[in-house]
């Protein structure tokens, strides 16, 4: 703030008064001396979170950059002392490190900040720190609430105290909020209160919520169970066990006049803060529920800051002031009656600004004043202090005076600088504000920048900016244009800060501008720009449409803008956005709907909005049905007539055209086509589309073209035939405005570089005698390009080249009109050779039988004579190791060859035969090809485990003995150590007998069996060890052969003409019992019996005997006797008896069963895995004819 007095004989305390009053508020740019200013602070009252670290604000500006300090609770803290508190560099901003595990608690206290230089000393607000907390609520047990219908019902809350305090609210088990209404709310305490209870009330879960905000911590009190109790239920009830009496009388609760339960008394008081929000509460109970209204007594409410809250229960007045004192009244009113309740409001102030402090720049000698004027309730006390201390404790300065509220300053003198702090404090709290004094001699600067323009719309207010400072305070004059009259009076007016302002601007007050600033101790000047310009008008409006459903409707809205303007065009449907929908095309001037339904009425407005005004209009859209009209035929839209070409440009032409007739259908697009005849005439390529309800297409085209035009329509149908072509236009030849793409620099020999691109097109070539300029040289080698000019090619050879080499190459496009832009460069590789050095084989490790493991040493980059690509690995086998002095015949096997990447030294070698030789080479190659191979290696092999043996057979088998002869594994991959043979017993039904196991040496190749059972079959398994264990096994089953004597028995009896006679009886009697079972099931027990058919009602439905298998009561003990062998009983199984015969003896030991239907299911034989003898087995699959042996 700068504070003149040029008058200096004057000094009277009202000129003072007066000039502190026109005092204007300044910054001093900061590369001049002044004293410090707070900038930002904490709050005064700052909750911090005890899970972050706390960061106390406290930054300052002023020239020289100040120093900071601060005090704890009125006693320096020292920094320096404290571990975990540091200081931001060039900030007096505290940050107090908690996360090892220190509480907040133990910074809580009162900080204030000194920020001070040569020239001052600025303090803070006193910055009190709390913590935050949120404490667990007690424990409690709480007792279910047991109430009577109708009654009123208040369940407590009373959540723990937090800082800051919590936000209650109430939910259920579900953590869905309790429902609230008139009759049951929440209270500003937190308690929920019922007007009066029903039996829907009654719940377990009824929970109280406190959300600590600071910390976003949520605690819960116990659950609360209220019962309501419907008084009739209840005695119907006790009356059939208290011999009828009435427990609870039949009344239920009576309807009563409303009370209430919140605040208690017909009077209370309440005592608020200005600029706080009121709230006051009335709750009532009664039956039914009354309902609650609010009045001032002694005035209005305030419609526009009150509000009523919780169904009318709560009035909030926000902002209070003290015009809001009085009393309130609050009414509860039902059918029986009302009560009344008068709160009797008092506000308080804690103190606030009427005129705060201001910074004040004073030349020398002279005069300026400080104002600190401050309300409150109870009125403030001001306190005046200078550079933190109590102004009456400090030095004694003759050209300084205290006058309460206010200090003067006369012919203030250098090096009088100072910050002087006004405290207004009432029992309320406080108000600290800082302001400097600074004392200096500065010549004017005008601190506007330098040829700013300003825009305004015609018929505007214009402000011109002219901020300046110096001490003195500058004078400012104004000029425009030349410097020969400074303006004055009308149409101007002239700001205190400088600012001059046109209030009604028009084109003539275009220009520039000059301000001058002056001081005694020089002068300043600073040139603006004013730019007036038109106002945004609609010329056009948008008009009221009725449009049948379906059919497309068009919006026009045509305007009128500054030209050095920028537009934009924006429509609203209803004052909102329009629909996201493809139907709705926004153009230029207008809006078109296509294909309008029903939700598409309403108000368009289309609003034109420049950078400096916006004009709008607004019309209707009202959608109607379609007349009903006879059968309509859709068809294809004729063709566009009457082609035209306007306004030509050098790479652009307007064309328009007349649309064909629609058909019924409307146009959806128009696709304009175009022809070159100097490049590809005869072919019409695609252009453009644009939508059907335009008519005209600005069209950008290229050069050194023959362009003719014609345009297609498109219906929902299809498309029409072509218009007729438009006249020629031809486009002037140009330089190329784009280089061939896809240039590629690539060897094909070991000295040469292939340099390709792909070709423009003619109408790329923007003219004639196109050419390409190859550029190219060699990276790091080169400094100069050389080039070359080519002509209908797409690649050069660059020919004696060094082996794979980087070359920037680039290709521009050229031709009679100049050149294309500046082409890209890319890089590009002569040709490769093929690799000259072998990798050296360092080390074979041969991990096991099958894998080894090949490493290798790289080759040197040099060698390689183009990109490496990786090495490839030869390995073959040589020979086996089985022969004697390792001198066998080579085994000529196929030569593998493995590929490993660039990077590798190391790779393993697959699939390889034990106990063998191998050799293994290595070659390194590129995109050329292989170099030479690397010294082959050999290796062996270890021995492995061999192969199965050839082959296991019987050679002579004998009643009791069996002789084995094998052939040797092939592969061996050892030396043999013997053989292991094991074999056991397998009978009929697969059980395994005791396994026997026998060594074989390795010079045998065959084995003779002793003391073999006859006629038995046994599984033998035969391997093959070497040192490393044996191999898999041959499995083969052979059997022993059988008695002679018993053999020609079964032939005897097989053959024998008494036998087949008992199997044909049998299969004859199975076939008559399947025929009876037959006639049984398709005529329903129609028997000849006919009396014994009338004693029973259903004879289909008679049941069988448990015990027998004949039909009902039609058996007779004669007649149906069970065939032997083949009667089944209830549990399915069939039962032997004394003859040998039963055919249960034909089976592999099954039973004998029939099915459902009467089928034999017992087979005379049956096949199984083992009824098939591998080898030269003897024996004979069991059979009927072995089974009867058995018994023999």
């Amino acid at each position: 703030m700068l504070m003149m007095d040029r008058p200096r004989g004057c000094r009277t305390l009202l000129l003072v008064l007066f000039l502190g009053n026109m005092a204007t508020a300044l910054e001093v740019p900061l590369d001049l001396p002044q004293p410090p200013t707070i900038t930002h602070q904490s709050p005064k009252d700052y909750i911090v979170d005890p899970r972050e670290n706390i960061v106390i604000h406290c930054e300052a500006k002023g020239k020289p950059h100040p120093s900071f300090s601060w005090t704890r609770n009125g006693i320096h803290f020292d920094i320096d002392l404290e571990s975990k508190v540091t200081m931001k560099p060039h900030s007096g901003t505290l940050i107090i490190d908690i996360s090892g595990g220190d509480k907040a608690e133990a910074y809580e206290g009162v900080y204030q900040c000194t920020a001070r230089n040569e020239h001052g000393t600025a303090i803070s607000n006193n910055i009190v720190i709390r913590q935050s907390r949120s404490p667990l609520w007690s424990k409690e047990k709480i007792k279910p609430i047991v109430v009577q219908e109708g009654v009123s019902l208040v369940l407590q809350c009373r959540p723990p105290a937090g800082l800051p305090p919590p936000i209650i609210f109430w939910m259920d088990n579900n953590f869905q909020r309790l429902p609230q209404s008139r009759r049951v709310s929440q209270g500003l305490n937190g308690d929920l209160y019922f007007s009066n209870v029903v039996t829907e009330d009654s719940r377990s879960d009824y929970i109280c919520y406190a959300r600590f905000p600071h910390t976003q911590t949520i605690q819960q009190k116990q659950p609360i169970t209220v019962r309501v109790l419907n008084m009739d239920a209840i005695n119907e009830t006790m009356a059939a066990y208290l011999n009828d009496t009435d427990l609870f009388g039949d009344d239920p609760a009576e309807e009563r006049r409303p009370s209430f339960l919140v605040p208690t008394g017909s009077t209370s008081s309440k005592m608020v803060l200005r600029g706080q929000v009121l709230e006051l509460e009335c709750i009532a109970e009664g039956l039914p529920t009354p309902e609650v209204t609010w009045s001032k007594v002694s005035g209005e409410l305030p419609t526009k800051r009150a509000f009523f809250q919780n169904f009318q229960k709560t009035l909030q007045i926000m902002d209070v002031s003290e015009a809001d004192a009085g009393e309130y009244r609050c009414t509860a009113k039902n059918r029986l009656g009302s009560v009344h309740h008068t709160i009797s409001v008092t506000v308080k102030a804690a103190p606030y600004w009427i005129s705060a402090p201001r910074n004040l720049v004073l030349a020398p000698l002279e005069t300026g004043v400080l104002t600190c004027r401050a309300r409150g309730n109870p009125k403030p006390t001001i306190s005046w202090f200078m550079n933190g201390v109590p102004i009456e404790n400090a030095p004694t300065d003759l050209t300084r005076k205290v006058e309460d509220d206010t200090i003067i300053f006369t012919e203030v003198q250098t090096g009088s600088s100072a910050v002087y702090q006004c405290n207004a404090s009432n029992e309320y709290g406080y108000l600290l504000s800082n302001a400097f004094v600074n004392v200096l001699a500065e010549p004017p600067r005008v601190l506007t920048p330098l040829d700013k323009v300003y825009q305004v719309i015609m018929n505007k207010r214009a402000l011109l900016d002219c901020a300046s400072f110096g001490s003195p305070l500058p004078g400012i004059r104004w000029f425009k244009d030349s410097r020969s009259s400074v303006l004055d009076g009308d149409p101007f007016v002239f700001h205190e800060n400088g600012t001059l302002e046109i209030p009604v601007a028009q084109a003539f007050n275009s220009g520039k501008y000059t301000c001058v600033a002056t001081n005694s101790f020089g002068i300043s000047e600073n040139r603006v720009h004013l730019e007036v310009k038109e106002p945004t008008r609609i010329l056009k409006q948008p008009e009221y449409k009725v449009v049948q459903r379906n059919r497309n409707v068009v919006f026009e809205c045509k305007v009128k803008h500054d030209p050095s303007l920028i537009p934009t065009m924006t429509w609203l449907k209803d004052n909102g956005e329009l629909p996201d929908d493809e139907r709705f095309i926004v153009d230029s001037d207008s809006l078109t709907i296509m294909e309008v339904t029903e939700n598409d009425k309403g108000t368009y407005t289309c609003i034109m909005n420049t950078t400096l005004d916006q004009d709008s209009a607004s019309a209707q859209l009202t959608v109607v049905e379609a007349t009903p009209t006879p059968a309509v035929i859709y068809e294809k839209p004729d063709a566009p007539t009457d082609l035209e070409l306007t306004d030509p440009g050098a790479r652009s032409v307007q064309l328009t055209w007349i649309p064909g007739d629609e058909h019924n259908s409307p146009i959806k697009k128009f696709l304009i086509q175009y022809e070159d005849a100097l490049h590809d005439s005869g072919t019409w390529h695609n252009l453009t589309e644009v939508p059907g309800t335009k008519t005209t297409a600005h069209l950008k085209l290229s050069p050194y073209v023959h362009y003719s035009f014609r345009v297609i329509a498109r219906n929902e149908i299809g498309y029409s035939l072509p218009s007729q072509p438009s006249h020629q236009y031809k486009t002037n030849p140009a330089a190329p405005d784009e280089n061939p793409s896809e240039v590629k620099g690539m060897g094909t020999e070991p000295n040469n570089l292939v340099i390709s691109w792909k070709p423009l097109t003619g109408l790329q070539s923007n003219g004639p005698g196109l050419q390409y300029k190859v550029m190219w040289k060699q990276m790091h080698v080169d400094e100069k390009w050389t080039s070359v000019t080519v002509a209908n090619v797409s690649k050069f050879v660059v020919a004696g080249t060094p082996t794979f080499v980087p070359y920037e190459v680039k290709v521009q496009a050229v031709n009679n009109y100049g050149h294309g832009p500046n082409p890209a460069v890319i890089i590009g590789y002569s040709g490769e050779d093929l690799p000259v050095e072998a990798p050296e084989i360092s080390r074979v490790l041969v991990q096991n039988s099958t894998l080894a493991e090949v490493n290798w040493r790289s080759v040197p980059a040099k060698s390689v004579r183009g990109k490496l690509q990786g090495y490839r690995v030869y390995y073959w086998k040589e020979r086996s190791l089985h022969k004697h002095n390792g001198h066998g015949h080579p085994h000529h096997m196929e030569q593998q060859t493995l590929t490993f990447g660039e990077n590798r030294s190391h790779g393993k070698l697959p699939g390889l035969h034990p106990y063998s030789l191998y050799k293994v080479n290595i070659r390194v190659f590129n995109g050329r090809g292989e170099g030479p191979a690397s010294t082959s290696q050999q290796f062996e092999t270890p021995e492995g485990v061999p192969g199965q043996p050839a082959f296991l057979r019987v050679t002579d088998n004998n009643l009791d003995s069996l002789t084995l002869e094998w052939g040797p594994p092939h592969e061996k991959n050892g030396r043999l150590t013997g053989y292991t043979l094991k074999y056991h017993s397998v009978n009929n039904s697969n059980e395994l007998g005791h396994l026997e196991e026998l060594t074989v040496p390795a010079n045998e190749t065959s084995i003779t069996l002793h003391n073999l059972k006859y006629s038995t079959r046994y599984k033998f398994y035969f391997s093959a060890k070497t040192l490393k264990g044996p191999g898999p096994s041959i499995t083969e089953e052979f059997a022993t052969i059988m008695d002679t004597a018993m053999a020609s028995r079964q032939v005897d009896i097989a053959t024998q003409g008494w036998f087949i006679g008992l199997m044909c009886a049998i299969a004859l009697l199975i076939l008559v019992l399947l025929i009876v079972c037959f006639i049984k099931r398709n005529k329903g027990g129609k028997y000849p019996v006919k009396e014994k058919e009338d004693a029973h009602a259903d004879p289909e439905i008679q049941p069988m005997k448990d015990d027998d298998i004949t039909f009902g009561e039609y058996s007779d003990n004669e007649d149906h006797k069970p065939l032997k062998g083949s009667r089944t009983p209830s549990s399915g199984t069939v039962k032997r008896d004394e003859s040998d015969d039963s055919l249960v003896d034909y089976g592999e030991g099954g039973d004998g069963q029939f099915n459902e239907d009467g089928s034999f299911i017992g087979q005379y034989s049956g096949k199984t895995e083992r009824d098939t003898v591998q080898g030269h087995e003897s024996s004979e699959a069991p059979s009927p004819v072995n089974a009867m042996n058995s018994f023999v």
